[in-house]
């Protein structure tokens, strides 16, 4: 495996991670949520992965797993794997406290000047950012893996992936940050942890590279690609798409659903 392809998968990563940075540099910036830009974001984004999840990455798993194990146990392994991946991302939600889940909707409005003067000496908004920022890292992990080894197989999809990745990173770096901010009044300290909880899915990239890579062949590249599959999937129906709908904007976030369909189709079609 080329060197250079083991950056550029990382750099895709990293880079994926480390925009929920923006996300927390929209909360101190925008005096409100751009609703319509969320709404339209998450539901491409979730278009891009639901898309590229069915058509590339479950079929590329089939192709290798049957290719090695033959048709019958072949095609069983890669719907197990598909599952177990959506499994492995739903357990991982249910560990997560609710008030600490990053998938509950954060808008920066939400934290009133009424609310900051009477929560300000109080250590739960430091603590509710804080296990936000954990909470993010534990499920951001997967993430990481699924980015680093789409881009590792082709770079084409491991780049789709990876701006479908950082757009629904976005609200995450806003679940972090705003509660920092008004239990802190530190832009800084705020910006720190937001960035701090995406260095896990460059973490999880760098993880799966030492553990897998070394016993990395078709079986092993087959159940993992089709885990990335069901992790992607389970990650759109249950995070991006409800996320879109809770910001008030239903109808652009299905709209920004068919748009990155759309786009990560006509993309692929451009490489064939």
């Amino acid at each position: 495996m080329e060197i250079n392809n083991v950056l550029f998968a990382f750099g895709l990563t990293l880079l994926a991670g480390l925009s929920t940075g923006i996300g927390s540099a929209m909360a101190f910036f925008a005096k409100r949520t751009n609703t319509k830009f969320l709404s339209i974001a998450l539901g491409f984004s979730a278009g891009v992965m639901i898309y590229v999840s069915f058509v590339e990455i479950f079929v590329k798993a089939k192709e290798e797993l049957t290719g090695y194990m033959g048709e019958h146990s072949g095609t069983w392994v890669t719907v197990l794997s598909f599952f177990g991946g959506m499994l492995l991302i739903a357990l991982i939600d249910k560990l997560i406290p609710k008030k600490e889940n990053p998938h509950e909707v954060n808008l920066i409005e939400n934290m009133t000047e009424d609310q900051r003067e009477k929560k300000k000496k109080e250590k739960k908004l430091m603590r509710m950012g804080l296990m936000t920022g954990l909470a993010i890292g534990i499920h951001n992990f997967p993430e990481g893996l699924a980015t680093f080894t789409a881009a590792l197989a082709d770079p084409n999809l491991g780049i789709a992936i990876a701006v479908a990745i950082a757009i629904h990173n976005i609200p995450e770096g806003i679940a972090v940050s705003v509660p920092i901010f008004y239990a802190t009044g530190s832009r800084r300290k705020a910006f720190k942890f937001s960035f701090l909880s995406g260095l896990s899915e460059p973490i999880g990239a760098l993880v799966g590279y030492l553990i897998l890579m070394p016993f990395m062949g078709p079986l092993l590249s087959g159940i993992v690609f089709a885990s990335v599959a069901g992790i992607m999937v389970f990650i759109s129906f249950d995070e991006l798409l409800p996320a879109a709908r809770e910001y008030g904007e239903a109808h652009l976030s299905v709209y920004g659903l068919f748009g990155g369909m759309l786009v990560m189709a006509v993309s692929l079609l451009m490489f064939i």
